[in-house]
């Protein structure tokens, strides 16, 4: 469909714009025509002709405009096509013209059309090309509206594909140290053994099917965080403790899956797992404003050995909030005195909104 004739608003300016077209033609061809004379003849006729030159559009998507002979033939083409319509329209004001005088007797209208015909072939003609140029302006404008749209839509895939990408970073990372306390228990504790398979399997499985939302409820991504942690409370016992401060509005922002894995096994692996008299975890959340902030604190060894395993945690994470969010919204790790504590910043969305 034509995008002038789909779209009322369009259409409403475009025909506006051809009223004004028919005052200026008033104003200028009425000669000693009286101004009832002259208006009521040229803006029904700038009304028609508005209409006509709508055809030009067509023209423009067969003949875009190129170098060469294409540009050779478009100019043919166009001169062909402004000498039909200004004809077609000087013929539509002679008619025009002899139907006002017959509805009012001596209305002076076929007086006007006759002394001037020439001058509106002429005139009906560049508003055919000023129409055509009109047209090319809106068919470049829509290219690059498509265009744009491709663009976020490329960027949109971009994004996604990466964030998969850093998932499936994750979730080996996780399964890889799962498994290895699953080993160590074996020959120690095969009862507690089997009791982390049974925990780690049900974990997986509801890994899986929250993981097939690009979001998650942050209640949901806490009882992930609690399942993880059930697993290594096989393995450390009382020596790991649990301590959550969650403000109630923030358990229905969404937030990306497995948001928080990789923070409790840092804090885990690389905090109470260091210490022969193990520690708490403090996990806390709040809504302010648009904001969600997540705080996760842990004690740690200062002494510890330093492995590449925490920074890589907080690097996918950095780097998936980072593709989601912009930079804006990060990850921010700082230790002091034997804690260590991460805070992390993201907007505060919900399914509602």
């Amino acid at each position: 469909m034509h995008p002038i004739l789909g779209d009322p608003r369009r259409l409403g300016i475009y025909l506006l714009l051809w009223q004004l077209i028919g005052l200026l033609l008033t104003v200028g061809l009425r000669g000693e025509t009286p101004w009832t004379t002259a208006a009521a003849f040229f803006l029904p006729l700038c009304f028609l002709y508005a209409f006509v030159c709508l055809s030009a559009w067509y023209v423009c998507r067969f003949y875009p405009l190129e170098k060469g002979a294409r540009l050779l033939n478009a100019t043919i083409v166009y001169v062909v096509a402004a000498a039909i319509a200004s004809g077609g329209w000087v013929m539509a004001g002679g008619f025009w013209a002899i139907a006002l005088d017959r509805f009012a007797n001596g209305f002076g209208a076929r007086q006007l059309y006759e002394g001037q015909q020439l001058l509106l072939l002429v005139v009906g003609a560049l508003l055919f090309f000023l129409a055509a140029a009109a047209h090319y302006l809106l068919i470049a404008f829509q290219a690059s509206r498509e265009a744009e749209k491709r663009a976020i839509e490329l960027d949109l895939l971009a994004k996604e594909a990466e964030l998969k990408a850093l998932r499936a970073q994750i979730d080996p990372h996780f399964i890889f140290n799962s498994l290895h306390s699953i080993s160590a228990l074996t020959a120690s504790d095969p009862a507690a053994a089997r009791r982390m398979c049974l925990l780690l399997a049900d974990f997986l499985r509801e890994t899986l099917r929250l993981g097939a939302n690009s979001r998650i409820t942050l209640s949901d991504e806490l009882a992930l965080a609690d399942r993880f942690l059930a697993i290594e409370q096989v393995r450390l016992g009382s020596r790991l403790q649990i301590a959550r401060d969650t403000d109630p509005t923030a358990s229905d922002c969404l937030v990306p899956p497995l948001l928080l894995q990789p923070l409790v096994e840092n804090a885990v692996v690389h905090g109470i797992a260091q210490l022969v008299e193990g520690g708490t975890i403090r996990l806390a959340a709040a809504r302010d404003g648009g904001t969600l902030t997540i705080t996760l604190e842990n004690p740690c060894d200062p002494d510890r050995s330093r492995t590449r395993g925490v920074g890589l945690g907080l690097d996918l994470l950095r780097k998936r909030l980072n593709t989601q969010y912009g930079p804006a919204h990060a990850v921010v790790a700082n230790e002091q005195e034997g804690r260590f504590l991460v805070e992390v910043r993201m907007p505060a969305v919900t399914a509602a909104a």
